[in-house]
């Protein structure tokens, strides 16, 4: 969990990636102009999970990368407004699939954007995203369907966590008089965000 005055690291966090991820979305869409054929091939080249549906919310396609994320081979045809096995809010609350974020961009024809969920596997393992559901729209503007990238966020949460364990050594570094002590808090400092930024560098290889 985050410390209180890692909250702000963990919204500041997610600024960028977001911005980076409608890109992606973007990017793929222009595919759909081109044929199905292109959008499916756009969706499974992404490395992050992304999946569509049809107007009513059954899945119609997903990418290898949703095999990981959720832990199971998603069902074309039967699956409906998710892929994941079961879900749950940021709070640990049980959520049912017809009440997730996809389910609300389908039946609302808008995009829903700034939640996070927590995903659980078969194998009871979670993780914790951030949806991005997208209705389709054909020329005439009626919706044929909706897309939907999971973008994990647990090393976007650690790289905040770390950022925050780092100013806290500074700040107590730049109290203490011994050296060794000094020397200490600053190494902790570094080493924290040294860290920091490998993860950053892990996940900008996602939006290469």
């Amino acid at each position: 969990m985050l410390q209180a005055d890692g909250v702000k690291d963990w919204q500041a966090s997610m600024h960028p990636f977001h911005s980076q991820t409608e890109d992606l979305l973007r990017t793929a869409l222009t595919e759909a102009e081109r044929g199905e054929a292109e959008l499916h091939s756009a969706l499974e080249a992404l490395p992050a999970p992304i999946y569509m549906t049809d107007p009513s919310g059954v899945v119609t396609f997903f990418n290898t990368a949703c095999i990981a994320f959720t832990g199971r081979r998603p069902e074309v045809g039967k699956d409906r407004w998710c892929v994941t096995w079961k879900l749950y809010t940021e709070d640990g609350e049980f959520l049912p699939h017809d009440k997730c974020p996809m389910a609300v961009a389908l039946t609302s024809g808008r995009s829903v954007r700034g939640i996070t969920a927590i995903a659980e596997r078969p194998d009871g393992s979670r993780v914790a995203f951030t949806p991005f559901p997208t209705p389709l729209l054909d020329s005439a503007g009626t919706m044929i369907g909706a897309v939907n990238l999971l973008l994990d966020v647990t090393d976007i949460r650690q790289i905040a966590e770390l950022r925050s364990q780092a100013r806290r050594a500074a700040r107590l570094a730049r109290g203490v008089n011994d050296p060794l002590t000094l020397g200490a808090l600053n190494t902790m400092a570094d080493e924290y965000e040294f860290k920091a930024a490998q993860l950053e560098r892990k996940l900008s290889r996602i939006f290469a």
